[in-house]
């Protein structure tokens, strides 16, 4: 059962700075930065820490800010009128994940997110990325990248369910998530496919027995 949020903000600037190693990693895979940049590009983020099970975001929150994972695995979802989850993505360290829609067209957010596991996160306000991308044009280049690569990741996912069997989704999921198998709840698995646990249990053999 989901816990409320319980949301602990960071507000050491020292502990913040234990937390970036790993984003000031991904931002230099794609631009260069000096130290006196990255420093004032921190001061925009917060760092959350939230238990295993707790909330990051509720379907009809406002506000929505665009998260960094640093530790911890989280999944985003939506719940339809009968109340069945559909999941839409899983997040693990060195990924993003927010309400898109709700995050930059500011409106309420119309999914979830929590999580998986014990989790720390740097979040960042739409109002703040903006300001960053007009001072530091590179940044902005970051930010179009990582966008243009969610893109391609949200339709490669839809046309995942529309196209690929059960056996094909499953294989594409451990190779886009190689180590979840040991990380998270099968039945998540089992959802985020779209198959029933009965049948990820059968697959998982077959892929054990492919590899002995």
């Amino acid at each position: 059962m989901l816990r409320a949020s319980t949301t602990q903000t960071v507000k050491s600037g020292n502990k913040i700075g234990q937390m970036s190693l790993l984003l000031r990693k991904q931002f230099e895979s794609i631009i260069s930065l000096t130290d006196q940049e990255f420093d004032y590009i921190l001061t925009h983020f917060s760092a959350k820490k939230l238990k295993k099970n707790s909330y990051l975001l509720e379907a009809g929150q406002h506000n929505v800010s665009k998260f960094f994972v640093n530790k911890g695995i989280l999944k985003s979802y939506y719940i339809d009128k009968s109340g069945k989850e559909h999941i839409l993505q899983f997040a693990e360290p060195d990924w993003w994940i927010t309400d898109y829609k709700a995050f930059f067209n500011e409106t309420e957010a119309t999914i979830y997110v929590d999580c998986i596991t014990d989790c720390e996160l740097l979040s960042i306000t739409k109002e703040n990325l903006e300001k960053l991308a007009r001072k530091f044009h590179k940044l902005e280049h970051f930010f179009r990248i990582k966008s243009n690569a969610g893109y391609v990741a949200s339709q490669e996912r839809i046309l995942s369910m529309l196209k690929l069997t059960a056996t094909e989704r499953f294989d594409h999921f451990l190779d886009q998530y190689p180590n979840f198998m040991q990380k998270i709840p099968k039945y998540l698995i089992a959802s985020y496919i779209g198959v029933s646990r009965e049948m990820l249990s059968r697959m998982t053999k077959n892929v054990t027995n492919r590899t002995q």
